[in-house]
């Protein structure tokens, strides 16, 4: 299949926008094959940090501030997901993408999973099921690993899982044969600018699919249940945890899981995944393995054996008599709110990051319900919730750091309860991302 998308690229004038993972993936894919001449554009100086690209003479690399005004006169341009263009006119410019390369040659085999929340997980839990069904299949995108990293060992019967984001799916005009929306919620207002561009762009992931396509999505989400009565193509399946009935709704009727008339699931099967958000995730898998006809017992077998992924929801361990988890993932109100209805005896909550401009008022009505009786409060906003708090029952703690936190908690939450990082924010005011915080939290759980 490499082969198709190196012609793709034949005789054209190439230019690499960002050169961090997909971007580095995609300068090893084409040289392995091909000394065509390539440019690389970065903020930084990527010819100075990368040995490589000195001794490759046949690269023009161009770095500083204004890197995003050299766009013109290119053929096409692979944009890295991580290149924010919020701020530029992109009416024009040919960005093509690793993903939007693959979609061109080959989608027939593709399972695409995008979402605000809970897409790792699902894409992993897919990724499951197929490989206990013995197909060959890869897990790829914005999960971690770049798709050109193992292109060359598809086959055309291969099947693809890949998470996608909204900054992957920005620009693409194609979309996978089989595509699933899990939610949309208010969130990376810092990368689209308004909710409206955020969810257009997760929305793309349907919108080149045809009438023999398969469109998947969690119909008791708003709004995500209303936009699919804009008209989009691809037949349609409906996921919800209400008891309805109707051609290809993937519904609960008294703790199993149906789809046409076909019991798929029953929810007492002792699994690792809890919470109604990890319960439509698998019921979102379970509707995939129905459309692709695999056998149910191996798909249950799969669930089973399925952990949560670390970060989410992750049981750190019990220390003290306390028992710890880390949801460092959440960076969202809605999906902090999940997991503290998900996870047994919550004593404590540890949140706060970065704050981006997303409303918090869902957050704040939930925790003045006293869901929660500790409180630690991180900057910044976890700063702006606490001191919205009103109810008498829940103690505020306002702490600095992450190390602050983990040691009040350990102060003050109640023997054999639980203590929660679960930010409701960004990390990235004191942490790269969210994995180091997780991290970070898990280390101090375990060596103070």
């Amino acid at each position: 299949m490499y082969h198709k998308i190196l012609e793709k690229l034949e005789g054209k004038k190439v230019a690499i926008l960002g050169f961090g993972m997909e971007g580095k993936s995609t300068y090893h894919f084409i040289r392995k094959y091909t000394d065509m001449p390539l440019t690389i554009l970065d903020k930084k100086d990527v010819f100075k940090e990368n040995p490589e690209l000195q001794e490759d003479s046949n690269v023009t690399c161009i770095w500083g501030e204004d890197y995003l005004s050299h766009l013109e006169g290119y053929d096409l341009i692979m944009k890295s997901p991580g290149v924010i263009t919020k701020d530029i006119d992109t009416r024009g410019i040919p960005f093509t993408s690793q993903l939007e390369l693959l979609l061109e040659v080959n989608r027939e085999h593709i399972i695409g999973i995008t979402a605000t929340k809970g897409k790792s997980t699902t894409s992993s839990l897919i990724y499951e099921i197929l490989k206990q069904n013995g197909k060959d299949c890869y897990l790829l995108g914005n999960i971690g690993t770049p798709i050109f990293d193992e292109l060359e060992h598809f086959q055309e019967d291969t099947y693809l899982v890949i998470e996608m984001s909204a900054l992957q799916l920005e620009f693409v005009e194609h979309s996978p044969h089989i595509a699933a929306i899990l939610n949309l919620y208010e969130d990376h207002l810092d990368h689209s600018g308004t909710v409206k561009h955020y969810h257009e762009n997760k929305l793309r992931i349907f919108k080149y699919q045809t009438k023999e396509d398969y469109r998947l999505y969690c119909s008791d989400i708003e709004p995500l249940n209303s936009y699919m009565k804009e008209g989009y193509l691809g037949i349609p399946y409906a996921i919800t945890l209400r008891e309805e009935e109707g051609e290809n709704v993937t519904s609960l009727h008294h703790d199993k899981v149906f789809l046409n008339g076909e019991e798929l699931f029953d929810t007492n099967t002792p699994i690792s995944l809890v919470g109604e958000h990890n319960l439509r995730n698998i019921m979102v898998a379970l509707t995939v393995a129905s459309i692709l006809h695999l056998e149910k017992e191996k798909t249950i077998a799969a669930i089973s054996h399925f952990h949560p992924l670390e970060h989410r929801m992750e049981y750190v361990g019990t220390y003290g008599g306390i028992h710890y988890y880390n949801d460092s993932i959440s960076t969202i109100p809605a999906s902090t709110i999940s997991a503290l209805k998900s996870l047994p005896k919550v004593d404590t909550l540890i949140f706060g990051g970065m704050d981006r401009g997303i409303h918090y008022q869902e957050l704040v009505d939930f925790l003045n319900t006293g869901v929660v009786p500790h409180l630690i409060c991180m900057p910044t906003t976890g700063h702006k919730v606490g001191q919205q708090i009103t109810n008498p029952n829940v103690q505020c703690f306002f702490v600095e750091t992450l190390e602050e936190a983990v040691k009040k908690a350990k102060e003050v939450t109640a023997q054999d309860k639980s203590c929660i990082l679960s930010p409701a924010a960004s990390s990235y005011e004191y942490f790269k991302n969210f994995e180091e915080k997780g991290r970070a939290y898990k280390n101090l759980v375990k060596n103070f």
